[in-house]
């Protein structure tokens, strides 16, 4: 934050918020090899949100590097926006990620391809029964989850796997903040319901 006033009582009255990222964003404008610092703050947050919604590592790679590539090159023309102290870079950089994820799916959708992981089986495990027990409670979880329309999947999966406020998802998936606590109630009743039957 930055005062603006003549006097310390002029300044407490107009505090201007500012963008966490905004030295590291400016840095990265100048130089591209300051960049480095977004990405190393960054990167397991999106990769953690393209593993979870593709459910493949490589996918999830792929997806990781699409999202900085598309940030990096669109980095001159991010403006900060916003309210309060949050990262409206963070918010630009989810919403870059929401996009790529959805064409992502597209093209999933029209080229579908098995993981090889779901034809390898079973992972060893001490107890054989109990972790095939644990394995089917997780993809019925997990199938819940993913079954959520895209909208409230992604609410959820931005709130509880990547620890945004709905504030911040509500700013990603141009929403209101009280519309996205809507849409994660529902979807955490549609998952609980899913799993009760």
């Amino acid at each position: 934050m930055f005062w603006k006033g003549r006097g310390r009582a002029d300044a407490a009255a107009v505090v201007v918020p500012f963008d966490v990222d905004r030295r590291a964003v400016e840095a990265a404008k100048r130089d591209a090899t300051a960049f480095d610092s977004l990405y190393r703050k960054y990167v397991a947050h999106i990769y953690s949100l393209a593993l979870y919604e593709t459910r493949d590592p490589h996918a999830a790679e792929d997806i990781t590097e699409q999202v900085f590539l598309k940030a990096l090159e669109g980095l001159p023309r991010f403006r900060e926006q916003g309210h309060g102290g949050d990262s409206t870079f963070r918010v630009w950089l989810y919403a870059i990620a929401r996009h790529v994820i959805a064409n992502a799916r597209r093209t999933q959708r029209r080229h579908p391809v098995a993981a090889i992981e779901a034809a390898l089986g079973l992972h060893a495990a001490d107890d054989p029964a109990a972790a095939a027990e644990a394995r089917l409670e997780a993809e019925r979880a997990w199938g819940a989850v993913m079954a959520l329309p895209d909208d409230r999947r992604q609410a959820l999966l931005l709130r509880f796997v990547n620890e945004l406020s709905a504030r911040e998802i509500g700013l990603v998936m141009g929403r209101s903040e009280g519309a996205v606590r809507v849409l994660i109630h529902r979807a955490l009743a549609t998952v609980r319901s899913q799993m009760a039957s």
